[in-house]
């Protein structure tokens, strides 16, 4: 679509993911094709992963650290897939939501501060979409290469495979293992392709929610001050003093528009963010296990990319969201600093006043994105979840010393 062309880094990385896992726009038959395909291959992807972790469990429950590395792996390919079925009854109103904000929010018209704030969206975006997207690849690339370093070392029927698979065939043996060992390599792409790129997705569209919000104080506060107060309207083509009843209307309904937009996010992507929170302090707790109690360097190497990923990911979630909360409630500040109440007295303005203490209470209460109504999602998230993993690993550790004692 030509309205999705978008001079962004942050937007192109995510809209190339999106594609890979067969979820973006499509134009004509044939990008429809490509994109179900995709999107078949992703969700095979994700089940064959399911069904080696269960078993990898399944086959280790005396050995409670392979039994917590086919835990860990199996949380990280479960959360995708809940995301992924989550979205796609919902995914027309994703592609609307997106298609939203690259027409208002990215192709709009503004003035050189408003762009320096869109600027600085973009750059926030292209931090966190990176970071995210760098973390993820390498522990793919953990994964995949870890064992083809050992291997090195050893004969051929002692190879290993990144999962192990417990097949009525000898899995060690030519071509068995090449083929065993590519379908892994091959799945464990889509799976984590899928496992930030809606993440991404959300991460950028909180961000430039947040930056309509900080446009909007700036126009709420600081656009039309100068004028009034040098007494500049009388020049202007658009004095404030007649044209100041209009003015805030369209304010009024851009607030409107944000605050519908927020709850049509709120409607995609609860149950992605319930999901999500829910399993970062299990994962975190999981990876640290993994990258401080184990003695295989290989496992160490993954998942301390893998405990990257996910910090990345809880912050990009909490921060993001917590954006949203503080640029809709300084909207409140924002109309006060503005000339709004030092205009002289009319009809018009008389009405305005009236709007304008409809605005002040409405931004008392923040916008904001939750898991489906139980929590609440800002920094203070982050804080519980860190807080709530360090007692699942303390826990785990006196458990392990238990076992091994």
């Amino acid at each position: 679509m030509t309205i999705l062309r978008v001079d962004d880094l942050s937007f192109a990385v995510t809209a190339f993911f999106m594609k890979l896992i067969g979820l973006w726009f499509a134009d004509g038959r044939v990008e429809r094709w490509l994109r179900s395909v995709t999107l078949f291959f992703t969700m095979w992807s994700l089940l064959f992963g399911i069904y080696l972790q269960t078993t990898i469990m399944y086959h280790s429950l005396d050995d409670v650290e392979n039994l917590i590395f086919g835990l860990l792996n199996l949380l990280s390919v479960l959360v995708p897939l809940i995301k992924l079925l989550a979205l796609l009854p919902r995914k027309k109103k994703l592609f609307g939501l997106i298609a939203y904000m690259v027409r208002n929010f990215l192709k709009a018209d503004y003035d050189d501060f408003e762009t320096s704030i869109l600027t600085t969206c973009k750059r926030k975006c292209s931090f966190f979409v990176c970071g995210s997207v760098c973390f993820t690849e390498l522990t793919i690339v953990s994964y995949v290469c870890a064992p083809l370093l050992v291997n090195l070392f050893k004969n051929e029927s002692e190879r290993v495979l990144p999962f192990k698979m417990y097949l009525n065939v000898p899995i060690q043996a030519t071509p068995y293992f090449e083929i065993a060992y590519i379908t892994q390599a091959l799945a464990l792409c889509p799976v984590g392709f899928s496992y930030f790129s809606l993440d991404n997705v959300l991460c950028i569209i909180n961000l430039h929610v947040a930056g309509q919000f900080r446009i909007l104080q700036y126009r709420l506060s600081d656009k039309y001050s100068g004028q009034v107060q040098n007494g500049l309207d009388q020049k202007s083509d658009l004095y404030l003093k007649d044209n100041a009843p209009d003015v805030f209307k369209s304010y009024i309904r851009q607030h409107q528009a944000l605050i519908t937009y927020c709850n049509e996010l709120q409607e995609v992507f609860g149950i992605i963010v319930l999901a999500q929170v829910m399993t970062f302090s299990m994962l975190i707790c999981l990876d640290g296990f993994q990258v401080l109690l184990l003695d295989l360097i290989q496992r160490k190497v993954i998942f301390f990319f893998h405990l990257l990923t996910t910090v990345c990911q809880l912050i990009m979630f909490s921060y993001s969201c917590d954006c949203i909360i503080r640029e809709s409630v300084n909207l409140a500040t924002a109309a006060f600093s503005g000339p709004w109440l030092l205009l002289p007295s009319s009809k018009g303005i008389d009405n305005l006043k009236k709007d304008f203490i409809m605005l002040i209470m409405r931004s008392n209460k923040p916008c904001y994105i939750s898991g489906l109504g139980f929590f609440i999602v800002s920094l203070e998230t982050s804080t519980r979840v860190i807080t709530t993993a360090g007692s699942y690993f303390t826990l785990l550790q006196q458990t392990q010393s238990n076992i091994d004692s």
